[in-house]
């Protein structure tokens, strides 16, 4: 494991949104959804392409929160350009499972 500074982590903008809408991808090269998510009135709305179609549908999503990377770049993917990288987890089938806070958080709240 390479070990990081605190000022290395602290440069990572974690922060929960709330997904708004989701909806199939079918230009991705991998099966994908295409997240709208509010990450409050601070950050604004951002769209992230994220690959999670096997342990959720577009309708269990909306309403949800999640962690997301908010500083990386834009970074275009098919026509999409995805303002946010969605984190999650591998489970032992090889299936993103969302990283997700165990408790209701206002959109925007910085992971500390």
């Amino acid at each position: 494991m390479n070990e990081i500074a605190w000022a290395d982590f602290e440069r990572v903008e974690l922060r929960v949104g709330r997904v708004l809408s989701a909806r199939a991808f079918p230009e991705a090269r991998k099966p994908a959804y295409v997240l709208e998510i509010d990450f409050g009135p601070e950050i604004g709305t951002r769209r992230s392409s994220a690959q999670i179609t096997e342990l959720y549908t577009p309708e269990s999503l909306a309403g949800r929160l999640v962690v997301a990377v908010i500083n990386f770049p834009p970074k275009q993917i098919g026509p999409l350009m995805s303002q946010c990288l969605v984190t999650g987890f591998h489970d032992a089938q090889g299936r993103v499972a969302l990283c997700v806070p165990d408790a209701d958080v206002p959109p925007g709240t910085r992971l500390l």
